[in-house]
């Protein structure tokens, strides 16, 4: 996504995903791959201490990523199962044993058997569309390059070490470099490689440094020293800006400390209009520990709970109690607010080899979430009678995702029927008005919103699939992403119908996508008429501190002029342009969407 060619005020762009503004020198870190610069074959008598050779670099790689992570920041303790993850990837049979099986069977040198292990498991994430998880194959090729630096006895600079303030630019950070990171003296970090969902991005939003990423060409136009201003809102990085820049963005950088603060310390006002609609804004999270920062930045309760970690985590199926003893603490901490836990959405090709299906060529359309979990309801009544039994001790809901049409949700609702009867049978606490949902995110569901709604106390609108699956856009897919387009006719039109269908049957409507933490979507939202928005914490501010500047009323009245446009482009700029006016003391900056 980088522009023009490198020279003293030169303007890059690249992936906003941690907001805020840094002015200072850069640090060229080094992250360049190593290069296997031979390939062959050994002697049988080298077999052996090939084998010793690369289970000392395994072990070398263990306890390096063992003692990163016990040296975190404790602002991202809570992010350290992801080099547990790491710790679990070298002992995958995938990684280790096989690495180990070729030496043994090729007799071919430990690199080459490793790049061999890679590839093979790079086959298998080639196979799912789903993007968080394609993200995760990072990981995989994060632990073979601290495995090949080993074997190729060299020494990499931690960020750990860096004693001057600086901003960071590399090709790309592993989280062992995020996790390692001197907070003290890293201002920011800008990369040529990652996206939104990358490990970095995310450690960099719970570090509140900024962060531009997918800048491409970086590491080649920038040198080591040479001044920045990285805007890690709008996606801009400056190289040797003139005095005149520097005064402005310093400026600016203050203006939006100012706001910050501000937003922030009215987080826990509700977010009700001038006119005296009240939109409960609630937090999506993912971990246990993720339930304070939703409280910090005022959230309403928990209007996402995905709960794929935990089995994740597992060396196979998590156990019932484990779930229980997870839901509970989150419905204990968050009561009386309500938590919104959403069965599993995950499938048999993903996570669960041993209950994976025939490969499927296209997963995202494949024995996933709701389906995968009606073919294994053993897998599904587990999870249910946890989550439950969790409801006893606070205001819990329940969501399933996925649901096409109604067949699926009467499914699910006789295999929730099932569980309530054994937990009555065995004299088990639950709570027998727990409120049911489902997430309205396939074209499908959307055109039977109404019948829908008669079986259900609830819908939540997800719109990171539903405008996936409604314009067939692989949003990871670099060459069509552009056309992932929330502002499109067509979606907005289909958020209306659920939205129209839900107040038709009287059950309230959420909306937990993406574009409920995009302040140029508060507009049109809550003019729509949702209950609830929910997004990730740090977002929580903003959308209050909007809805608070709306008139219901106005908005209702604009709502009418943006369904008349007839192209995305044309919708945004409308509402900018509105939101502009609404909020005057925020910089259109704050309002640009990468």
């Amino acid at each position: 996504m980088s522009q023009g060619q490198a020279g003293k005020g030169h303007t890059l762009k690249g992936i906003a995903v941690s907001p805020g503004i840094v002015i200072g020198r850069a640090r060229l870190v080094d992250r360049s791959r190593v290069k296997i610069l031979y390939q062959y074959l050994i002697g049988e008598r080298q077999v052996k201490q090939e084998v010793e050779r690369f289970k000392e670099a395994l072990a070398a790689a263990k306890q390096q990523i063992i003692d990163v992570k016990n040296k975190m920041p404790e602002q991202i303790k809570h992010h350290a199962f992801i080099l547990d993850t790491h710790l679990m990837i070298m002992d995958d049979s995938m990684f280790s044993n096989a690495t180990i099986t070729a030496i043994l069977e090729e007799k071919i040198n430990a690199e080459w058997a490793l790049k061999k292990s890679v590839q093979n498991i790079a086959k298998v994430f080639a196979q799912i569309e789903d993007e968080y998880i394609k993200e995760r194959m990072n990981d995989v090729e994060y632990v073979a390059e601290r495995v090949l630096i080993n074997l190729a006895g060299k020494e990499q600079e931690s960020l750990a070490e860096i004693n001057e303030r600086v901003i960071i630019v590399a090709h790309e950070l592993s989280p062992g470099d995020t996790s390692s990171i001197n907070i003290g003296k890293v201002m920011g970090f800008i990369t040529d490689a990652g996206g939104r969902t990358s490990h970095a991005a995310i450690m960099a939003q719970s570090l509140k440094i900024p962060a531009i990423v997918g800048l491409e060409t970086v590491t080649h136009q920038v040198q080591d020293g040479n001044l920045l201003i990285v805007d890690g809102t709008t996606g801009e990085v400056f190289l040797d800006p003139d005095d005149d820049m520097i005064i402005q963005y310093q400026e600016k950088q203050l203006e939006q400390e100012r706001i910050e603060s501000s937003i922030i310390r009215m987080a826990h006002l509700p977010a009700e209009t001038v006119d005296g609609h009240r939109v409960a804004v609630r937090a999506n999270i993912e971990f246990l520990e993720d339930v304070a920062a939703a409280k910090d930045h005022g959230g309403e309760g928990i209007g996402l709970y995905r709960t794929e970690y935990l089995y994740l985590k597992a060396r196979g199926m998590p156990k019932e109690v484990e779930l229980f003893e997870d839901y509970k603490e989150v419905a204990e901490i968050i009561a009386p607010d309500p938590v919104t836990i959403r069965t599993l959405d995950m499938g048999g090709d993903r996570f669960l080899p041993d209950k994976a299906a025939t490969k499927e060529t296209n997963p995202a359309l494949g024995l996933r979430a709701i389906r995968f979990c009606l073919r294994e309801p053993m897998i599904f009544k587990t999870q249910l009678r946890a989550i439950l039994r969790a409801s006893a001790f606070g205001n819990i809901q329940i969501i399933f995702p996925m649901i096409s049409g109604l067949q699926e949700l009467l499914d699910s609702r006789k295999i929730l029927k099932e569980v309530m009867d054994d937990l009555d049978k065995e004299g088990i606490a639950y709570d027998r008005k727990i409120k049911v949902g489902i997430m309205i995110e396939v074209p499908s569901a959307v055109a039977v919103a109404d019948i829908l709604a008669r079986h259900v106390d609830f819908f939540s609108v997800g719109t990171n699939d539903l405008i996936q699956y409604a314009l067939a856009i692989d949003r990871v897919n670099e060459l069509v992403a552009y056309m992932y387009q929330p502002f499109h006719p067509a979606i907005l039109r289909m958020i209306r119908q659920v939205v129209q269908a839900a107040k038709a049957a009287g059950i309230r409507v959420a909306l937990c996508g993406e574009m409920a933490g995009d302040p140029l979507c508060t507009l049109i939202l809550t003019a729509l008429g949702f209950d609830e928005l929910s997004l990730n914490s740090g977002g929580i501010p903003m959308i209050k501190k909007i809805i608070r500047s709306l008139s219901l009323e106005k908005a209702r009245a604009e709502l009418q002029e943006i369904f008349q446009q007839d192209t995305a482009s044309k919708v945004r700029e409308l509402v900018l342009n509105k939101m502009r006016g609404l909020i005057p003391e925020l910089d259109k900056k704050l309002f640009v969407a990468n």
